[in-house]
């Protein structure tokens, strides 16, 4: 409803003065038109000033495609070029992020208006001037009457970071609680103009930080689950520490406040570890129990993920890292400069794997030739052709196609009722003047509730209106538009349907498959350096080509989240976990075999090969994930996680590593099942592998 009284003040404060007062109809129609254009048909996300401000900095642009629009309506196929290019650019544009990607339609209409016939280049300064009023009172009415503001990112990150922090406290906090303020952090929890899509330093580390931030509330969790064990003071000490640095780099995020002191958790954790080694190569008295080396592995896991924590969220505050980012690989972006970052993402994206080209191509095609088919054909108002075009037509074939259809049928009634209309109240412009505000306000208002049937009906009723007043119409006015709805249409299903019809959802299940495979194979050469008797090679496994996957997976699912998810179980599919569990095996590669501890020297060849076993059952589990996410159908197989091993294991740190493994592959492919059904599982980190759920949990899976 803010929405429709904005979009409806602004366009009629343009409207009636120009042409009533001013007895401009051009300036009037563009005054009209561009509060609808950017206000209604460009979801620009984020709060009132921001919409402002991407509106005014877009202005330029704006006059720049009207300019060309009407130098360009010279001719049918210079239009057509025009077309192609405009289209192209201002849809790639979406690399850029949420607003970028917002305002794009509605500059794509400025140029779109303005190229079709007549030609008139006289006419001009006239548009521009239309343009510029309507668009700065959108402007001031996005200032006055704006949304309610909603939390940003970084304000969900220092929430995240003040539980993890009285999780990390004596007396904690349930396990359930800490892991539901983890998912709080995944994308498609967050409104898209909160989104941290940019390309520079900043919404990089934010992005990172949230799943580091995630994991740590699952670390916590597990801990929290775990069995109780004998006083254990070192840990205890270690985790103070870490609930202090979460509190001030929560502090950070919303207020700028001091940073944690850089390296001193750092330093806690090498002291910390090498006291557990001292203490594990010490004669066999001093050894602590089993139970207290598992619960030391993992607080040291939680705590490097906590260092983490505190370089991302360093680098999202200033800028620039304050400490040594460690390890490279995973902060590659730390120290390059934003025209380098920003050129990696462009470039990045110029290739037909993109699903931003993708998307951008298959708009500029469809406007091309939308425009070249209402310039062959001489179609009346043909502008409704590409309208249609770029409104109707979604990332998907299957979207496309429902969408078509709700339209057509829309457009039908709505052209009846138009038709009507016209004909009822003949040439009383005094009548259309006084309709058209409050159908305005209507059909802005109820349209995005009631669905695109209803959205485009009343839109066809509000054209109708205000062209009355513009020029004489006939009810052949509905019928012209009902024409051109239906030939966009088409242009833009055929569209949808040749130029890869499965939008981001193909590509975000290769990346993420590929991804999982890559890094899955870094858990058998681990598990083996981590194994090496006394004297043998400790060399950690080469992480570029897991690293390199990453970063194309992280592409594809910021690229996914930019389109509404074209099945049920993509919505529930647990992308952001993918990526967290392959951060943890790149985590665990880079460090396990440098610090981890090693087995003693009664280690058997027995419990050797069982260890192995088992990080070869996580690398098949992990494949079969990834054949799920690419279409197969593997043979369902039992996990076996390594919590069920011998009393005195070889390596605790290296058992804790594939526990926490075999829990969050088996909550990913929980999210890859229906929550109901024969083969739904348990995914709480304490039930066992391959454990059969008894029923749904909550009201949502009810």
């Amino acid at each position: 409803m803010r929405r429709a009284v904005r979009v409806t003040v602004a366009a009629s404060a343009g409207f009636y003065p120009l042409l009533y007062g001013a007895g401009l109809p051009v300036p009037a129609l563009y005054a009209l038109f561009a509060p609808i254009a950017v206000g209604l048909l460009s979801p620009i996300p984020g709060s009132g000033r921001q919409r402002a401000s991407v509106m005014l900095r877009a202005l330029p642009v704006a006059l720049a495609l009207v300019t060309l629009g009407t130098l360009l309506a010279v001719d049918t196929w210079a239009a057509v070029v025009g077309m192609l290019v405009v289209g192209f650019l201002l849809a790639f544009a979406a690399v850029g992020g949420p607003r970028p990607a917002g305002a794009g339609p509605g500059l794509q209409l400025f140029y779109i208006l303005a190229c079709f016939p007549p030609y008139a280049p006289e006419s001009l300064g006239e548009r521009l001037v239309g343009l510029t009023a309507g668009l700065l009172l959108l402007a001031a009415c996005e200032v006055l009457l704006p949304d309610p503001p909603a939390a940003s990112y970084r304000d969900r990150l220092a929430d995240a970071l003040d539980e993890a922090a009285r999780g990390a406290a004596p007396g904690g906090v349930p396990p359930e609680k800490l892991r539901e303020a983890g998912v709080k952090l995944r994308l498609s929890a967050v409104p898209p103009a909160e989104r941290p899509a940019g390309a520079g330093r900043t919404d990089r580390a934010l992005e990172q930080a949230g799943r580091t931030v995630r994991r740590l509330l699952n670390q916590l969790a597990t801990l929290a689950e775990a069995p109780p064990a004998a006083a254990d003071p070192a840990s205890a000490a270690l985790l103070e520490r870490v609930a202090r640095l979460c509190a001030t780099c929560a502090r950070l995020l919303r207020s700028g406040g001091d940073p944690p002191v850089a390296g001193d958790l750092e330093t806690a954790m090498r002291d910390f570890q090498a006291e557990r080694v001292r203490r594990a190569s010490g004669p066999s008295g001093e050894r602590p129990p089993v139970a207290v080396e598992r619960r030391q592995s993992r607080v040291l896991a939680l705590a490097e993920s906590a260092r983490m924590a505190e370089i991302t969220t360093g680098i999202a505050a200033h800028g620039r890292p304050t400490e040594p980012a460690v390890p490279h690989e995973l902060f590659w972006y730390a120290e390059l400069s934003t025209p380098r970052l920003w050129a990696r993402r462009v470039l990045g994206n110029v290739t037909f794997r993109s699903v931003l080209f993708q998307n951008a191509v298959r708009t500029a095609l469809g406007l091309a030739a939308a425009r070249a088919v209402a310039g062959s054909l001489d179609l009346a108002h043909g502008f409704w052709v590409l309208l249609a075009v770029l409104t109707l037509g979604r990332t998907t074939a299957g979207a496309t196609w429902q969408a078509v259809r709700r339209a057509v049928a829309g457009n039908a009634a709505g052209a009846l009722v138009a038709g009507a209309l016209l004909i009822w109240l003949g040439p009383h412009t005094d009548v259309y003047a006084a309709l058209l505000a409050p159908v305005m306000l209507v059909a802005f208002a109820l349209g995005p509730l009631l669905g695109v049937a209803y959205a485009q009906g009343l839109f066809t009723l509000v054209v109708a209106i205000a062209f009355a007043q513009i020029e004489p119409v006939t009810w052949r006015l509905s019928e012209a538009r009902m024409i051109d709805v239906v030939t966009g249409s088409v242009i833009g299903l055929l569209c949808g349907l040749l130029a890869w019809p499965a939008g981001a959802r193909r590509e975000v299940r290769r990346a993420m498959a590929e991804l999982l495979r890559s890094c899955a194979a870094l858990v058998e050469p681990t598990a083996q350096a981590l194994l090496e008797r006394p004297g043998g090679s400790r060399a950690a496994p080469r992480t570029l080509p897991g690293v390199h996957r990453f970063h194309l997976a992280e592409a594809a699912y910021a690229q996914y989240r930019s389109e509404s998810p074209s099945a049920p179980e993509d919505a529930r599919t647990d992308w952001h976990a993918m990526l967290i569990v392959a951060s943890h095996m790149l985590l665990g590669a880079h460090w396990l075999p440098r610090f981890g501890l090693r087995p003693g020297p009664g280690a058997t060849d027995e419990a050797v090969a069982r260890v192995r076993a088992t990080a070869s059952e996580l690398v098949a589990e992990a494949d079969r994930i990834a054949s799920r996410l690419t279409g197969g159908r593997p043979e369902p197989a039992r996990r076996t996680a390594p919590e069920a091993g011998p009393p005195t294991p070889l390596s605790v740190d290296l058992e804790v590593w594939l526990t926490s493994l075999a829990q969050e592959l088996a909550r990913i492919e929980a999210s890859l099942t229906p929550p109901y059904g024969p083969d739904a599982r348990d995914t709480s980190a304490g039930a066992g592998a391959g454990a059969v759920r008894p029923g749904p949990r909550d009201d949502r899976e009810r």
